[in-house]
């Protein structure tokens, strides 16, 4: 039997870009906004100045400096041993973030082979058995199980299973109990 798979997506489900616009927004401003004031709100109009954070986006290091999503390696590491693990990110729509990406996976999640890494534009060409992501325009066409993580950006979506943290994650994959051939 073949093992499940698993595509993961990059930004704001492993890398932290929540708290990363925020600590570069107090940073440059010297304004601290809460992250509840970005809930329900798209990416980045929940700052008072959506365009420093989208300056910010076109950066060279904002990918390979964002901070790594809490309990992100410990639960992508165990669910390698069980399921066939690749991380999908659109980044063809940020041309830096090609380099950057790589360079944070090799730094930050070493056990994930260059094989694993999906970088494409849209994510409609993605098969797996599920998708953990945190936007809805990569999860309505998935035809796989759809696990949202929660993001300021996504608190308004209703349509799928919600994740706030990876120790959810690993609890749903737990009760999956799936068998490993051998």
């Amino acid at each position: 039997m073949a093992r499940k798979r698993i595509a993961i997506d990059m930004d704001g489900v492993m890398a932290d870009i929540t708290s990363h616009y925020i600590d570069w927004y107090a940073k440059h401003t010297g304004e601290l906004i809460p992250v509840e004031q970005l809930n329900g709100m798209p990416e980045p109009t929940g700052f008072p100045n959506g365009e420093l954070i989208l300056q910010f986006l076109h950066t060279p290091g904002f990918f390979r400096t964002a901070p790594v999503m809490p309990g992100s390696q410990e639960v992508i590491k165990a669910l390698m041993e069980e399921y066939e693990v690749f991380i999908v990110s659109a980044a063809v729509e940020f041309p830096q973030s090609l380099t950057e990406k790589v360079e944070w996976l090799n730094e930050h999640f070493p056990f994930i082979s260059w094989k694993n890494m999906v970088f494409c534009g849209l994510k409609t060409i993605v098969q797996a058995d599920y998708m953990i992501d945190d936007y809805d325009k990569n999860l309505r066409y998935f035809k796989g199980e759809r696990l949202l993580f929660s993001q300021p950006h996504n608190a308004n979506y209703e349509d799928y299973n919600r994740f706030d943290n990876w120790e959810q994650i690993a609890q749903f994959f737990a009760k999956q109990a799936v068998p490993v051939a051998s």
